[in-house]
């Protein structure tokens, strides 16, 4: 039996996340306060007290997730994966949690991360779209049919639902024309930009600066990485996957699979809300799920 420790991206965040951690908490409660030394502001007052809206900015939100996800994995005695993965953001906890990363870098590195794609999204207004009921092959040549504008498989979800990403024209092309070939729904996300597509290459050229300049140790356990599913125990290898995450999908019905393929048995998310769980159920109908929030 293995047993896989998986941690959530963007969009897991909620007001008030974290506040019983740095309350209950010393070791939780000094991992907050050195966060806030290293960004340069008190991440901590929005995360405990900000509104929807303001933890909803992608430079606070990556960083309160990552924070919440590593933290809770830091202070939970016992924990050994087997192996790791993590949904787009959530890949740099992973590597937290299998010793590539320390807290401190891979902090600096989700900062930097959501500051670059930040300034991509205001480069190029673009947005996403949730695709339900449609074969993913059928999703991919609609997308590959619209020629004039950009617009790409993002997020290979779970079967039956997949995330495209694109110009805002694009995206909407594409919904009208999935609609028509039989998708229960295809409905426009309320997101800062179009993450993980060709769009966000000014991000990935920042963004693979400060990976150069990280140092990247050796992991404890395979991650298994967004780009093309499958597990990764070279540093350099890995550092470069992280690069190429930003413009490529993210492939978790896949990296799933490949863990279910490799005997993982039992699933645990680590972090804020349930959507992995609820994801992995729906690719893994046989495997033990459950989280640490």
């Amino acid at each position: 039996m293995n047993h896989a420790y998986i941690f959530p991206g963007q969009g897991a965040q909620f007001p008030g996340m974290g506040k019983s951690l740095y309350e209950e908490n010393t070791l939780a409660r000094e991992y907050f306060e050195q966060a806030n030394e290293i960004l340069g502001f008190r991440i901590t007052d929005i995360m405990f007290n900000g509104t929807e809206a303001e933890l909803k900015q992608t430079n606070v939100t990556q960083p309160a997730i990552f924070l919440h996800s590593v933290i809770l994995f830091e202070i939970t005695p016992g924990l050994l994966p087997n192996m790791v993965a993590g949904h787009s953001l959530g890949e740099f906890s992973a590597l937290v949690a299998n010793k590539v990363l320390s807290f401190e870098d891979g902090l600096r590195l989700v900062a930097k991360r959501a500051e670059a794609m930040q300034r991509a999204c205001e480069i190029n207004p673009s947005t996403m779209a949730a695709v339900l009921g449609l074969d993913d092959a059928k999703v991919e040549e609609i997308c590959a049919g619209i020629t004039d504008e950009i617009v790409v498989p993002a997020n290979y979800n779970c079967p039956g639902q997949l995330v495209i990403s694109g110009s805002n024209e694009g995206v909407k092309i594409a919904c009208e024309r999935l609609k028509a070939a039989g998708a229960k729904r295809a409905l426009i996300l309320q997101v800062g930009g179009a993450f993980h597509s060709p769009l966000m290459e000014p991000a990935k050229a920042e963004l693979e600066k400060a990976i150069a300049a990280t140092n990247f140790g050796n992991p404890t356990c395979p991650v298994y990485q967004n780009v093309d599913a499958h597990p990764y125990i070279t540093p350099s290898v890995i550092r470069q996957n992280l690069i190429n995450q930003l413009t490529s999908p993210v492939r978790w019905s896949q990296t799933v699979a490949k863990m279910v393929e490799h005997n993982a048995t039992h699933f645990t998310e680590v972090g804020p809300g349930a959507v992995l769980q609820g994801l992995v159920k729906k690719i893994a109908k046989e495997a033990i799920v459950d989280g640490i929030s």
